[in-house]
């Protein structure tokens, strides 16, 4: 099964296409932006992935030892569900709604809100930990709440669920950075909701494109136990 989403933004020149395909035992996402534009443009984003898995104390990421990260705060996305008569209610028209709940907040949602907050969401957690550092654990057991960004991680790595025995291969195209984020053991409230979240980003370094250029980024999810 696949599916295509595409926005044309027609002011600034910019189009966004998204691919999601479900394999027997892949998910793939595929994002493809084009500049249309006579001056280069810069990229920041990302694919984030929320992963349920039994606890925190029972996962562990497998294949990470050696990489240089930087903790950050956690991203926020700009996206939400919105019923389907907003649009009515507000006044909005859907090239309008589009462009202020995803088009505008993928490409500089993350970077205003920052200039905004000085950066200060999630202080205690950056506080606890060094900015940056480099990963020693190759099997790194998520239980304590961590937003990392790694800068030189491999292609491939495994998310590894002992509680529920299952694992899931994480893989990235185009992107260089690798995004996980784990809320811990700490919060109850979590409970049989349990979960962490694993992306490909353009955060620390942003994607330039010159005028006429595409750049394609992906990431794949690949379960070998189904």
């Amino acid at each position: 099964m696949q599916v295509e989403m595409v926005s044309t933004d027609a002011k600034d020149m910019v189009e966004v296409r998204y691919i999601l395909s479900l394999r027997e035992e892949t998910l793939s996402s595929e994002l493809t932006v084009s500049n249309l534009k006579s001056s280069s443009i810069q990229m920041r984003g990302g694919i984030i992935s929320h992963l349920t898995v039994s606890t925190p104390e029972a996962t562990f990421a497998y294949g990470l030892e050696g990489s240089d990260f930087y903790n950050r705060p956690v991203f926020l996305s700009n996206f939400g569900i919105v019923p389907p008569d907003l649009s009515q209610k507000r006044g909005f028209g859907s090239g309008q709604l589009w462009g202020n709940l995803g088009f505008n907040g993928f490409l500089t949602g993350w970077d205003a809100r920052n200039q905004k907050n000085g950066d200060k969401g999630n202080d205690s957690l950056i506080e606890s930990e060094e900015m940056e550092g480099e990963e020693n654990d190759n099997y790194k057991n998520l239980t304590e709440e961590m937003s990392r960004i790694y800068t030189s991680a491999p292609r491939d790595f495994t998310i590894i669920d002992r509680g529920r025995r299952n694992s899931v291969v994480v893989g990235r195209e185009g992107f260089e950075e690798l995004y996980i984020f784990s809320p811990g053991s700490s919060r109850e409230s979590y409970g049989m909701y349990s979960f962490i979240c694993v992306g490909q980003s353009a955060m620390l370094k942003p994607v330039t494109l010159n005028p006429g250029d595409a750049w394609t980024g992906s990431q794949h999810l690949h379960n070998p136990n189904l």
